[in-house]
């Protein structure tokens, strides 16, 4: 692995043979940091949101899963 950094930018290089969920999983946290650098938040709040979050997706999907 081989890491840039330039004034604008920072460049990755990687083996070509890395598992390509391997890399999306990656680059999905990457992102994640990205869009969330300049956010604050207390962990409960954050905590409520998902287990809300959560609740209202299996209220949703149960039967999907459930028979």
């Amino acid at each position: 692995m081989i890491i840039e950094r330039t004034k604008k930018e920072v460049i990755i290089k990687l083996a070509a043979d890395v598992p390509t969920e391997d890399l999306q999983d990656f680059v999905n946290y990457a992102r994640y940091k990205e869009l969330t650098r300049g956010f604050k938040s207390e962990q409960e709040k954050v905590n409520r949101l998902s287990r809300s979050i959560n609740n209202n997706w299996w209220k949703k999907n149960r039967k999907k899963f459930v028979k």
